[in-house]
């Protein structure tokens, strides 16, 4: 599995204007709510926040991948923002946030949403990539990034 298969280039926010946990989940469920038929913001953003309930999917590093399922939503997306400041996601290390990527699968799957996981999880464990998503001078040069790292596996 690839990232580019549920990521599409209009589904990067490379400056989110959000500066809390639940005002970065409430951007990214409206931005991907207007690229994406069939994700309803208020509704993600409900699936999302009960998701971070459970424990905080902020994973360190820097990183945080929110993740949920709707039943509007027909196959995986996913959407990226990126927050150069740093946003308190009550990540394991303490640390500041700052890519966050979130996943929204169809409430039928069940595997589909776990590789993507996985997949997510051994990129961001890559300093270097991570390095290379935050210099990005936009959200076409995140992509990038993404796309160059999805083609050496």
């Amino acid at each position: 599995m690839r990232v580019i298969d549920f990521l599409q280039p209009d589904c990067i926010v490379a400056s989110l204007e959000a500066t809390t946990k639940a005002a970065v989940l409430a951007e990214l469920s409206d931005h991907l709510s207007k690229v994406v038929p069939g994700v309803e913001a208020g509704a993600l953003r409900h699936v999302l926040e009960e998701r971070e309930l459970l424990a905080s999917t902020a994973i360190g590093d820097g990183i945080a991948i929110p993740h949920g399922k709707l039943d509007s939503v027909g196959h995986l997306v996913g959407a990226l923002g990126r927050a150069v400041e740093g946003i308190e996601f009550e990540s394991i290390d303490g640390k500041p946030t700052h890519l966050i990527f979130m996943l929204v699968a169809p409430t039928s799957s069940t595997g589909v949403h776990l590789k993507a996981l996985a997949r997510l999880s051994r990129l961001f464990r890559d300093a270097d990539f991570r390095k290379r998503l935050l210099a990005a001078p936009s959200g076409e040069s995140m992509y990038q990034v993404i796309a160059e790292e999805d083609a050496k596996y």
